[in-house]
């Protein structure tokens, strides 16, 4: 127990306790493989690259507290309104900002069990309570979600694909439960994996999301997206929600001023108008990730189906000890205890050198 332990107050205890279960205990160190954290394998678009050296030049001023330019960019892409967008420091900080916009103590939000870890860790920090329902076949059962909700239940967060499980939940099932969400909840629909999961839904003839006509429809919908994945912009931290106007209104106001920097917001920019680069991006990590399942499976493994840049499997023993192996070999993973799976680990697919680097690390650590 530190020095200031008795200062904090309760919710921030215990959201600090989630976050600290998450965080490595070492600093990262260049020389590993990093695998870990889903980030894109294909970096950046050259124009975004492009367009944050150009905004350098302006360094020394505020950026855009508003992001209009990024906004409006958004809005024509997605066919809303700009008032509709809310831009952030990232999804995870405006999932802070949605938690504190609307829970308090004594209300609560649901999700999944096994889901996104910033989810409990927004919810204590704003004094709720976080309450989960079981994982069906390794992804969310809406049916058990919808029976948690109680009249105090202000939130669901529904991670579509999830993580760290990959797994999916096609539109039709989503359409059935909003239309039995009670009107007193908002979904928090975080569609962070939307480009790959787009991608896989063409090939496997399956229907992704209907999201934006919820949010067109005015339903009691806040989409999340980001640039952190697909886009290849993580160090940048740009994310955005989409929402009612009035919604996005008063989520503006528990947000940071200017926290969105002038070069992240041009870069973002930049590639939402290189969908080339995202389409080369999504391609090559569905070939890595068919090439991994089948690698996997000929170790012995049965990785859920993905549909985002990442696999999780059960390693059949303590993940945690697994993961220090697997670094020990120089490559960086995720176990998956701080998420109620002490025996699965959750891999970033990367390009095809570093994915065969896992390989051989989990044959030389299994003997």
């Amino acid at each position: 127990m530190g020095r200031f332990f008795e200062f904090i107050n309760d919710p921030v205890r215990a959201a600090a306790e989630l976050s600290n279960s998450s965080i490595p205990a070492h600093a990262p160190q260049p020389s590993l493989i990093k695998l870990n954290a889903n980030e894109s394998a294909y970096g950046p678009s050259p124009k975004a690259m492009a367009a944050v050296r150009e905004a350098l030049t302006s360094g020394h001023l505020y950026p855009d507290d508003a992001c209009w330019a990024l906004r409006e960019g958004l809005a024509a892409k997605h066919g809303v309104q700009a008032e509709q967008i809310l831009i952030s420091n990232g999804t995870t900080a405006l999932l802070g900002s949605i938690a504190r916009t609307l829970l308090r103590p004594g209300l609560n939000a649901v999700t999944s069990e096994c889901s996104f870890i910033s989810y409990p860790v927004v919810t204590q920090a704003a004094g709720a309570e976080l309450v989960t329902a079981p994982l069906r076949d390794g992804g969310y059962d809406l049916d058990a979600i919808l029976g948690r909700i109680n009249p105090s239940t202000r939130i669901v967060f529904l991670a579509n694909p999830n993580n760290p499980t990959g797994t999916l939940v096609e539109a039709a099932s989503v359409d059935r439960f909003l239309d039995r969400l009670p009107g007193h909840v908002i979904l928090v629909l975080d569609e962070a994996y939307c480009d790959y999961a787009e991608y896989f839904a063409r090939k496997r003839r399956a229907t992704y999301s209907r999201s934006l006509e919820y949010v067109r429809n005015g339903r009691n919908v806040v989409l999340l997206r980001t640039f952190s994945k697909a886009h290849g912009l993580a160090g940048l931290r740009v994310g955005y929600g989409i929402a009612p106007a009035e919604l996005t209104t008063y989520l503006a106001r528990a947000q940071d001023v200017f926290a969105v920097s002038a070069m992240a917001q041009a870069a973002a920019l930049a590639a939402l108008e290189d969908e080339q680069h995202v389409q080369y991006a999504v391609e090559n990590n569905a070939q890595q990730v068919e090439c991994m399942q089948h690698e996997l499976a000929n170790l012995g493994f049965q990785p859920l189906p993905t549909w985002a840049n990442f696999l999780a499997f059960d390693v059949k023993q303590d993940a945690r000890d697994c993961a220090r192996r697997l670094r020990r070999e120089g490559v960086l993973v995720r176990p998956l205890a701080a998420w109620g799976a002490p025996t699965f680990i959750r891999v970033t697919v990367g390009k095809r050198e570093q994915n065969q680097s896992l390989l051989q690390a989990l044959r030389k650590i299994l003997g």
